[in-house]
């Protein structure tokens, strides 16, 4: 059974992180924080000037993570801080290059709590996800 205690916990950590963004050019600020074996990993949006060198909240959280050797993700929040109560959905989702980063990590499982928006499976985010089968390459 999913813990709401622990959810809103998780999901307070993101908007914490949110505080944090470089969002110099957008002014969105996004938190983001990851629970694995080894603890709470968090993140924020970091723009650049040259925009596709700019990094998504979601993707700082998992590659810290990462980086310090967690293997194990067992569920994700997202705060878009920015997006108003009445905004759109899709304005508080993450971007398809996360998506990708989440099953790469994630099991399909995986829940992802999106501030505003509710929880989500990963499956149900990207259910088709890239994936290379290294066995039967030649």
């Amino acid at each position: 059974m999913e813990n709401a205690e622990e959810d809103l916990q998780l999901l307070e950590m993101a908007r914490l992180a949110a505080e944090k963004a470089y969002c110099a050019y957008s002014n969105f600020h996004v938190g983001a924080a990851v629970e694995t074996e080894i603890g709470i990993f968090s993140g924020c949006n970091v723009e650049n000037a040259s925009y596709g060198l700019s990094m998504c909240a979601e993707r700082v959280a998992l590659f810290s993570a990462a980086a310090a050797g967690a293997r194990n993700f067992e569920r994700l929040a997202v705060s878009c801080v920015d997006a108003l109560d009445g905004s759109l959905l899709n304005a508080k989702m993450p971007c398809g290059a996360c998506r990708q980063v989440m099953s790469e990590l994630m099991q399909p499982g995986s829940r992802i709590i999106i501030d505003g928006a509710g929880q989500f499976l990963l499956a149900d985010l990207l259910p088709q996800p890239f994936r290379l089968d290294m066995d039967k390459q030649s």
